[in-house]
Parts: structure tokens; sequence; C-alpha cells
């Protein structure tokens, strides 16, 4: 019979996510209770029914890849972003990442504060995610009622609109001036060049293994100026063993080559 380690194998090769990377105990916890919802009595008849049950595998597929997010999560740190750290970054093609994006929140909230400081259309921002379908999501820019209530309500009498009875959608000039890719953290080439780079809860997944890789790349991936900007539980408790020097909390700057 099939362990949680000879598992993790077989998805690997099912699906080209490699689970052995997320912490073994949260990872586990949450597989097993998926197993036990779909009424599975082990890994072998769950990842039985995952090849013949395109629902179940796409149910798995969004699960695993953990996708929570909210506009403006922790305003406060938005708010350092804001009157601290963009009015040092803010120029004509500047170059943004909001990596593992999931469905949006996030590149949208970045938009709406950057529209304070400069047209749009002259910067580029790209949102990734390993997962399609929160990206197609992401792309729509329709979110239900509960999901705007964080929202300042001078960001959200200006971007949004009534679409449904309890849904609103974001402004076409938000959406049009983001730049949706499926991406995968773990295994994926990284893009470069970024003067700002969001990658904020989901690092409190991988393991150790994981985020000294994701971390390097990151460095690699951001301009000479750069600054990394990270969740409110994932602060770097070494930073400048990956090159950063921290500029304010939750923000990490790239260090210059000497």
């Amino acid at each position: 019979m099939t362990n949680y380690d000879e598992f993790i194998i077989k998805i690997y090769k099912l699906t080209g996510i490699d689970l052995s990377l997320y912490k073994e105990k949260q990872m586990k916890r949450r597989i097993d209770s998926l197993i036990a919802s779909n009424n599975c009595k082990n890994y072998d008849e769950f990842f039985y029914k995952l090849t013949i049950d395109k629902r179940l595998y796409n149910e798995f597929l969004k699960y695993i890849t953990i996708n929570v997010t909210e506009f403006f999560r922790n305003i406060e740190q938005w708010n350092i972003l804001k009157l601290e750290i963009l009015p040092k970054l803010i120029k004509k093609n500047m170059r943004i990442w909001s990596a593992a994006c999931s469905t949006g929140e996030e590149p949208y909230s970045l938009a709406m504060i950057l529209s304070e400081f400069i047209d749009l259309s002259q910067v580029f921002i790209l949102a990734t995610d390993i997962d399609e379908s929160v990206l197609e999501k992401a792309k729509k820019g329709i979110y239900n009622k509960k999901s705007v209530e964080k929202i300042p309500k001078e960001y959200f009498y200006k971007y949004f609109s009534k679409h449904g009875e309890n849904t609103y959608i974001i402004s076409e000039e938000l959406r049009k001036n983001i730049n949706f890719k499926k991406h995968d953290l773990l295994i994926d080439k990284y893009p470069e060049n970024f003067d700002l780079i969001i990658c904020r809860n989901v690092l409190i997944y991988f393991n150790d293994k994981a985020k000294d890789d994701i971390y390097k790349k990151i460095n690699l991936s951001l301009s000479d100026e750069g600054v990394f900007f990270v969740g409110s539980t994932e602060q770097i408790i070494f930073p400048y063993k990956y090159n950063f020097e921290p500029v304010k909390t939750f923000f990490y700057k790239k260090l210059k080559n000497k």
C-alpha cells in the first residue's frame, strides 16, 4: 500500500507539482482531509480517482496550491508601500511582479495604489500563479460583496462597478494593465529586472530548502535597486544570506554588488 512519500512521487509524475518542497505536516494534513471528504480509504484509492475524475483532479490542484488572498491584506503594510517605498521606486517603464497572485486581489491592490503616482500604461505589471483556474478568475476581475469589503472607499468607488446582485467588477483601466501568466515558483525560470517583487503569504507553506532557493531566485530577478515585499508572517531571518538588506519590516532591498 502506498505511503505518503510514495504518493507525492506519483503526484509529481501526474501533475508536475513537487509536494516534497512543501512543509510535510501541513500538506499531509490537507491531503488526508481531502481524501477523507471524498470517501477514499487510502492514498492508492484517492490517486486512482484523480486519474479518472477530472473534477476531482482540478479540485485537488486548487486545494494543494492554497489560494488564500484578499484585497489590501494587512493594510498597514500597503500604507508603508504607498508612503515610503513606492515614492523612491516610481519611474517610467517600472517593472513589477506579483508572484503567486492567486485570484488577483494583490496585483489589483497594487495597481490602485500605483495609479496615484503614474499612468498605469507606463508601468509593466506581471501577475503569476501556478493555478490556471485562479488566473482566469483574476483576468475577469469579478468579486463578491464580501471580497471587496475591506477596500478603501476611495478606491472602491473609483475602480469597481456593480456586476450582479452580489458581485462587482474591476474597471477595464486596471484589468488591461495587468499581465496574468502561469508560473511555478518551484520549477519555472524566473523573469528578470523587476523594480518591485511582491510575494506574500505563500512562502510559509514551503520547506526551508524550497524557500532558500526561491529567495535566491527572487534576488536575481530584482533590478539593482529592487525591493522585495513579503507577507506578515514571512520575515527573512538572515536576509544578508540571500543578498538582501531590510529597509522596513517586510520590505527588503537588493544589496548592490561590490
